[in-house]
């Protein structure tokens, strides 16, 4: 799976999510810090990944994306976040895998 990493999520996560063979950049990655919701939905479309984000206020451009996946982990500290995404994509390649 393809994913971007919005500014909210630490940018050491892509490399925990590169570990199992997902490709993972982050906004930051790209220049895109500080952007407007548009442009990082722009960027994620255009490169067909699906943009991971804390963030529920995002909106994004029109358009088809790959996805927007808003994660609300129980506490929003930096290992908690670290721990619970991969946990969270783990659970949802299985569950479309049975589909």
């Amino acid at each position: 799976m393809k994913f971007k990493l919005d500014e909210n999520l630490p940018a050491e996560l892509a490399a925990d999510l590169r570990l199992p063979g997902h490709a993972a950049d982050t906004v930051a990655d790209e220049g895109l810090a500080g952007a407007c919701d548009a442009d990082v939905a722009a960027a994620a479309r255009e490169e067909s990944r699906i943009l991971l984000t804390l963030d529920k206020g995002f909106s994004h451009a029109e358009g088809s994306m790959a996805g927007i996946v808003l994660f609300r982990p129980d506490a929003h500290e930096r290992k908690q976040v670290l721990a619970f995404i991969p946990r969270a994509v783990t659970l949802y390649r299985r569950s479309i895998a049975t589909v």
